[in-house]
């Protein structure tokens, strides 16, 4: 069994992030992407691509940041081995106190662009703001990417996935309040659902503690069960739609 978490912050997991990924390895999560927020948290994420087995890396600006993003660090950084998406990015107005809310368009937008220009799907948050960002994607055609840590309705989960975009169930769909969550999962087309932890967030049901990698079986095992299949077909129906959507994963590592 082949699992990806595809959307984890690796940096913020507790322990050694090399006993981390092995724990993983060990549930049957072999691969993660992890994600840049910020210009510090992309230079680790596109160091690690490149030197620790299974791991992969985002390179992106979280919406929450209080100054914009260096896009042409991200531009080099997302040229090295091992980096597949630029991620995170999005937008966030669930906090006025945090990311600016006047900038986030603009920041997202050359975000987008950047990812239209090499050719890079993006790995999207959305808050508080799904139309903005609904339209942001609509505004960029030919983008591709996946909604992160999708917690909405079926009609946005159906007017993205009209956009061409995935969509990436965490551990919240676990949980036993969110029964409309497991519905929309049941409905997205197996050619477009992804797995993440969102790790250390997301934790699902029956753990305790912040979320690691590992426990992302607990998601794909929902899922599973959600959509009338196996854990080991769920698993191979998601590493087919990560090599569609991040096809420089299903290159080897250096």
């Amino acid at each position: 069994m082949r699992l990806v978490d595809t959307h984890v912050h690796l940096e913020e997991v507790e322990g050694d992030v090399d006993d981390v990924l092995a724990e993983a390895r060990a549930a049957g999560v072999t691969d993660v992407i992890a994600m840049g927020v910020d210009g510090p948290t992309s230079r680790r994420v596109a160091e690690w691509a490149g030197t620790k087995p299974g791991v992969w890396g985002a390179v992106g600006h979280h919406p929450l940041n209080q100054d914009g993003p260096d896009l042409g660090l991200l531009r080099e950084l997302a040229g090295r081995p091992g980096v597949v998406a630029i991620g995170e990015v999005g937008l966030d107005h669930a906090d006025e106190h945090r990311g600016p809310h006047d900038a986030q368009e603009e920041w997202f937008r050359g975000c987008c662009e950047l990812a239209l220009e090499l050719r890079l799907p993006v790995c999207v948050h959305t808050r508080e703001c799904t139309e903005a960002v609904y339209d942001a994607v609509r505004a960029h055609p030919g983008l591709t990417g996946v909604m992160h840590y999708w917690v909405l309705d079926w009609d946005w989960a159906r007017r993205f996935l009209d956009l061409g975009f995935f969509i990436s169930f965490s551990g919240v769909v676990t949980r036993s309040s969110r029964a409309e969550l497991r519905d929309v999962a049941s409905r997205v087309p197996a050619d477009r659902l992804l797995v993440e932890t969102d790790a250390p967030w997301g934790t699902p049901r029956g753990r305790e503690g912040r979320m690691r990698p590992a426990w992302m079986v607990d998601t794909a095992r929902t899922l599973a069960e959600v959509r009338g299949i196996s854990v080991e077909e769920l698993a191979e129906l998601e590493w087919a739609n990560v090599r569609t959507l991040f096809p420089g994963l299903a290159a080897p590592q250096d």
